[in-house]
């Protein structure tokens, strides 16, 4: 790329941000073509950019191990706007300090801004932004002005003379910061003076003409779940290469949903794809992997979320290995393509995308053999640098049905992530009365009530990831306004807790809280597996399912001391790029009435001792719970 091509390209430095890609998204979306490259890079070579974005990070400023960089960065002649991370470390390098406090900000919040400044031109004084980190500003540095404030903390700041901005907030997730875009058209536009010279459709362009070089003659193994984005990948191979040279995969392996494998094979080969079906629901229970030089257990006996996802990911490509091997395929002639997008990479941590970014969660798509593989050159990801509503917009160009377009994600490794694990029967040993009794009092009215439940769910909070206690609700009349504000704020003050739950069962709210054992088997999954039938049959009755971008459904050990029962999570979500997420909103999203219906078809279950609902945003909490 010559240097008068940069001069109208954004550098996008990432600092390790789960949100790297959704700048990149959003510059582009701008039609402004955009690089991502590592933060540490020479100051020489960026020079001749049309302008610099720094991304967040999971990391303090203040620590040993801060992702490098060089300090020449802010002294060249261009725009820069520093994002979260990218704030604290613009103030840092021109002598500001940056500060741990005990106020940390996880969510959607209200700031006070000053709207005669360039970069907030067209905005409100009052803007809602997603603002989720640890540290925050304490002494501005020399030069340098606020320009927007969150309370007591500091929002945003400038050194006009410098063309340098820093904002605390993360205007790149447009539902969490609606007014987000127009702050990118200001830097972009304005401030840098670019001019549009990008469009997705240049991309998949570019996608599907390339395809045929990177595959060559060999058999493309295409893995089929039947979701958007393995069949859009499946369609762009279709329409790159012979149908001779493709061979469609679909793993039955017994984590799935309901009569989902039998459905997914029709549907795909309606499409004219030739669908082979692998049952190997034993490989999955039975299935073991190395992590760390160590052999886990069988994926049937274990507990801890991450290895979960490590042993599925890993059976994946072992039971595709060995169904290879049965066809007499050599595995030289073979390369695996994966319809692996931008976010199931950067929550991976995988370094094809970010050298510092924090894992969130492995994917199966992104386990250690199939990293082997793409080491290797064995792996091509045709949408890996796409987000789900591009894929979605690609599928309707590519002419697939709406139903596949729309279908409700579900997670690679099945239901077994969406059961929480408990070695044993037991009694809760933890004592959590003292900081129940702090929420009540700082937070609660009379009408509401709380207990802090004795599991662990992940999380996402300052970019990186969290594995933390769930606080539950109860209240005999819901106020859903209050609720939801409430979740919101319990994350902000008690960083124990990344995730809140409204119990329906007000019953329970004094009953002590007994945990069941659960481990991936016949009868955990069957459990769910109706419950989650019940909820995508409820997703189409009241026409949800464009509504509600995606409805996990969570069985937790929770029984209340009732032996032998467990409970249930729902957990629907409004998203546009599954990197973050706002919980849909009862009386707004979805009707009191309808939902009630629902909950009281999932407590007639057979060994239901409650149901909740997932009030939590994303950050601080997950869309999946492991």
């Amino acid at each position: 790329m010559s240097n008068s091509d940069n001069q109208n390209r954004v550098a996008i430095l990432d600092a390790g941000a789960q949100y790297t890609k959704l700048i990149d998204k959003m510059v582009r979306s701008l039609s402004i073509e955009s690089v991502i490259l590592p933060l540490n890079t020479p100051a020489k070579e960026l020079e001749n950019y049309g302008g610099i974005i720094i991304s967040g990070g999971p990391e303090s400023v203040n620590s040993p191990t801060a992702p490098s960089f060089d300090q020449a960065l802010f002294d060249l002649p261009i725009p820069i706007l520093g994002i979260c991370y990218g704030l604290q470390l613009m103030n840092k390098a021109a002598n500001g300090t940056v500060e741990t406090k005990a106020l940390r900000e996880d969510g959607q919040f209200t700031i006070e801004l000053d709207n005669q400044n360039p970069l907030f031109k067209g905005l409100k004084t009052q803007e809602k932004v997603l603002l989720t980190h640890g540290d925050s500003v304490a002494q501005v540095a020399p030069d340098y002005k606020v320009i927007a404030w969150s309370g007591e903390l500091v929002a945003a700041i400038e050194n006009l003379h410098k063309k340098h901005w820093g904002v605390q907030f993360h205007p790149e997730v447009g539902k969490l910061t609606p007014n987000g875009r127009q702050i990118f058209i200001n830097f972009l536009y304005q401030i840098c003076g670019l001019q549009p010279n990008f469009s997705l459709v240049k991309r998949t362009t570019e996608i599907i003409d390339k395809l045929p070089q990177q595959i060559g003659s060999q058999t493309a193994v295409v893995l089929v779940s039947g979701g958007v984005d393995s069949t859009v990948c499946a369609a762009i191979l279709a329409k790159s290469l012979p149908r001779e040279q493709i061979l469609a995969i679909h793993v039955d392996t017994g984590l799935m949903r309901h009569q989902e494998s039998r459905s997914v094979v029709k549907a795909l080969n309606q499409l004219g794809l030739s669908v082979r079906l692998i049952q190997a629901k034993k490989d999955f229970l039975n299935g073991r992997t190395v992590i760390n030089g160590q052999l886990t257990p069988p994926l049937k006996q274990t507990t801890d979320p991450q290895i979960k996802r490590q042993i599925i990911g890993d059976t994946y490509i072992q039971v595709i290995q060995n169904y290879l091997t049965k066809l007499s395929l050599d595995s030289k002639n073979t390369v695996l393509v994966q319809g692996t997008l931008r976010p199931d990479l950067i929550e991976s941590a995988s370094k094809t995308v970010s050298q510092t970014a924090d894992t969130i969660k492995t994917h199966h798509n992104d386990s250690n053999l199939v990293r082997e593989l793409r080491a290797a050159g064995k792996v091509v990801e045709p949408l890996r640098d796409l987000h789900k509503d591009e894929v979605r917009q690609l599928g309707l160009e590519l002419g697939l049905p709406e139903e596949i377009i729309w279908r409700q994600p579900f997670p690679g490794p099945g239901l077994a992530v969406r059961i929480l694990c408990q070695a044993k029967q037991q009694s809760t040993s933890e004592n959590f009365k003292d900081l129940e009794a702090q929420i009540q009092n700082q937070l609660l009215s009379e009408s509401t009530s709380c207990r802090v439940l004795p599991i662990k769910s992940v999380g996402v909070q300052g970019d990186g990831r969290s594995y933390k206690h769930v606080v539950a609700l109860f209240s005999q009349q819901p106020n859903w306004p209050e609720l939801y504000s409430i979740a919101l704020t319990i994350p902000k003050i008690f960083h124990t807790i990344n995730r809140v739950v409204f119990v329906f069962q007000k019953s329970l709210a004094k009953l002590p809280i007994g945990l069941t054992k659960t481990l991936i088997n016949q009868s955990s999954l069957s459990q769910l597996r109706k419950a989650d039938w019940l909820v995508n049959q409820w997703l189409h009755k009241h026409q949800l399912t464009k509504v509600i971008s995606q409805m996990p459904v969570i069985l937790i050990p929770v029984n209340f001391t009732q032996p032998g029962y467990r409970s249930l999570v729902l957990r629907p979500v409004i998203t546009d790029d599954f990197m973050t997420a706002s919980p849909a909103i009862v009386g707004q999203d979805i009707s009191e009435k309808a939902l009630s219906e629902l909950v009281k078809q999932l407590a007639k279950q057979p060994k239901i001792a409650a149901v909740m609902l997932d009030l939590t945003s994303k950050p601080p909490g997950t869309i999946e719970w492991e």
